[in-house]
């Protein structure tokens, strides 16, 4: 049969020396280039400089204007938490080199309806943000940007108010995590590399 001829090859014997000798060309350069790596958090025992860490301290993060009670005032909040977490793992930093002014939206919207109620059954929840990173020496702004997260959530039915509404805060949350992600590690590129 002619499957029987095709399985009965011999393997090729020049394959293998050529796969090592790639291999170990791979293992050589990596080994080259081992040590140009230096982790971003890392500190520098031998430099005056301060390090990033330093630099994230030194950001004092500005209230977040919105309407007292209202549900973006919440967002803000939970966003300057976030940011003040990760930049310095606890409530207050150093005494600030840089002021940050964050300003966002809101935006929700139905991903899917029920065909049989026309209700929906999936949304999603959206905020768009900026931010100005100030110099406080100068006064100057010295980093423009902006971000955005989107995250949605599954109602798990129509009658069940509560799981809604908590599904609804738990998008909310995620989002504003999201964002604080973002602006954080914008803020380690610029402090690291200086642009």
């Amino acid at each position: 049969m002619w499957w029987g001829r095709l399985s009965a090859r011999p393997a090729r014997s020049w394959a293998s020396p050529r796969i090592a000798a790639r291999l170990s060309v791979v293992a050589v350069l990596a080994a080259l280039t081992a040590g140009c790596f230096h982790p971003m958090y890392a500190e520098h025992p031998n430099s005056t400089a301060p390090g990033l860490r330093e630099k994230l301290m030194g950001v004092e993060l500005l209230p977040i204007e919105k309407p007292n009670a209202s549900r973006e005032a919440r967002i803000g909040v939970e966003i300057r938490n976030a940011l003040a977490f990760k930049l310095y793992g606890g409530p207050t930093g150093m005494p600030p080199t840089h002021q940050l002014r964050i300003r966002f939206s809101t935006s929700r919207s139905s991903l899917m309806l029920d065909p049989l109620t026309a209700l929906p059954s999936n949304e999603s929840i959206g905020i768009d943000a900026s931010y100005q990173l100030i110099e406080v020496a100068t006064g100057k702004t010295v980093l423009n940007a902006s971000t955005f997260a989107r995250t949605s959530y599954d109602i798990p039915g129509q009658l069940q108010r509560f799981a809604r509404a908590r599904a609804f805060r738990d998008a909310e949350d995620r989002a504003a995590q999201e964002i604080a992600d973002h602006i954080n590690t914008r803020l380690a590129a610029f402090f690291y590399a200086g642009t």
